[in-house]
């Protein structure tokens, strides 16, 4: 007996909301991952009327999260205008932990197991959580287990003073101790990126973000917050002039040239997005906008420990299985959404879908993915020049994509690069 297929139903992209993101140490110095994340949240609900609202779910998560907040998700919702009765989820993905809480709730308003979902993320690197010597945990937990004064004296007794020296948290890839900045340098060198073409995306990314806020694109993505109305990472004066005065930051023990800069590499960043998904039916019943369509998403990774890819190589290998699942080729889309985890990742992902020889040996395909028309490239900036507050840059470029082809009609690609040799893409397109 055959059992009944399910209805699945389209994806909409209700809207968006976001603090704006703040540079590690300055605006936000002393708030919590949970106060920036029920700020996006409170944001969204209040554009949208969703007060007293139970939605099908809350997805999102940090990146550098305190052990308190293993329920970070769902005490944000607790703190937020919605209907306490709305669960949540946290979810981890590194870099791409906003786009994998979306695209997962995404899948689930399409089989119709809720109607509605709200995804995102938050982080906050001037609040990041301080872990102790495992020297001096070993010896408290020793401590905590000790019946007699004798056994706890002996427990206090192998606590060293350096072990007493708090540790903040590792920025290193624990499989290969090398910086994500590092990883990417070495990357950059194998495909020969310059540094005037990082510098050219750099700048770009800046003016684009400054047009695209002198013209109010960002009023209704953004509310205010801690005394913030936009980005203070943005330099709208930067030019090529001003960026070549900065020395490599980056690469700087390769046989080549260095050529990662403090410039062309994103700053620690605090921020959280959100974004409001559902069905059309249920957007419908609610009288609310529908700004553009899910298409669909995917994952991958790269074995960039014992492989020859890349640390942030995955999004060539996301994108490629995407658009052939989806069958369609960048001439089918209208705006391109790369994460500007530095520069060079951009352009070394555009050399790799240009490369013939790349896409047969790592992508099994048997022509080049092509080129990217740059006047389509991240036009309303990204992450150079918003700065990038790890688990909260997929809401923030899913939302803003949204509104872009809402207002011009057409498709986007969009795709972000994580740790761990992770990536998200996906598609978004106007209704």
């Amino acid at each position: 007996m055959s059992e009944a297929q399910p209805t699945l139903h389209n994806v909409v992209i209700v809207g968006g909301n976001r603090i704006p993101f703040a540079r590690s140490n300055t605006a936000y110095t002393h708030v919590t991952e949970q106060q920036m994340m029920t700020a996006a949240l409170d944001g969204l609900i209040a554009r949208y009327g969703l007060q007293g609202e139970r939605i099908g779910t809350v997805a999102g998560g940090a990146v550098m999260k305190h052990p308190k907040d293993f329920n970070l998700m769902r005490e944000s919702v607790l703190g937020s205008a919605l209907d306490p009765q709305t669960p949540a989820v946290d979810v981890q993905m590194a870099c791409a932990t906003g786009m994998e809480a979306i695209g997962s709730l995404a899948n689930k308003i399409r089989l119709g197991q809720i109607a509605s979902g709200i995804g995102g993320g938050v982080d906050s690197a001037s609040d990041a959580p301080i872990v102790v010597s495992e020297q001096l945990r070993t010896a408290l937990l020793e401590l905590n287990r000790a019946k007699t004064w004798q056994q706890k004296l002996k427990a206090v007794t192998k606590i060293s003073p350096a072990a007493l020296l708090p540790q903040a948290p590792g920025i290193g890839e624990p499989r290969t101790g090398l910086s994500m900045g590092e990883h990417m340098a070495r990357t950059a060198a194998h495909w020969k990126i310059t540094r005037q073409e990082q510098d050219e995306i750099a700048v770009a990314s800046h003016h684009n973000l400054a047009a695209a806020y002198e013209r109010g694109f960002f009023d209704d993505l953004m509310t205010p917050f801690h005394g913030l109305t936009a980005d203070n990472n943005l330099r709208a004066d930067t030019s090529m002039e001003k960026l070549a005065k900065l020395s490599p930051v980056f690469g700087k023990s390769l046989p080549q040239e260095a050529t990662m800069t403090a410039g062309n590499s994103t700053a620690l960043t605090d921020g959280a997005s959100s974004v409001l998904l559902g069905s059309e039916e249920w957007a419908a019943s609610k009288n609310l906008p529908m700004l553009a369509n899910f298409v669909d998403f995917e994952l991958a990774a790269v074995d960039f420990v014992d492989g020859a890819e890349g640390l942030l190589m995955a999004p060539a290998h996301a994108v490629a299985r995407l658009l052939q699942r989806n069958n369609l080729t960048f001439a089918d889309f209208d705006f391109f959404e790369i994460h500007e985890a530095f520069a060079a990742t951009v352009a070394a992902l555009m050399k790799a879908w240009e490369s013939a020889e790349y896409c047969k040996q790592e992508l099994g395909l048997e022509m080049p993915l092509g080129s990217i028309d740059r006047s389509k490239l991240n036009v309303n900036g990204s992450s150079l020049a918003t700065g990038h507050p790890f688990a909260a840059t997929g809401g923030r470029l899913i939302a803003s994509t949204a509104k872009l082809v809402a207002e011009r009609g057409g498709r986007a690609l969009i795709s972000v690069c994580a740790a761990g040799g992770q990536a998200v893409a996906a598609i978004v397109e106007s209704r």
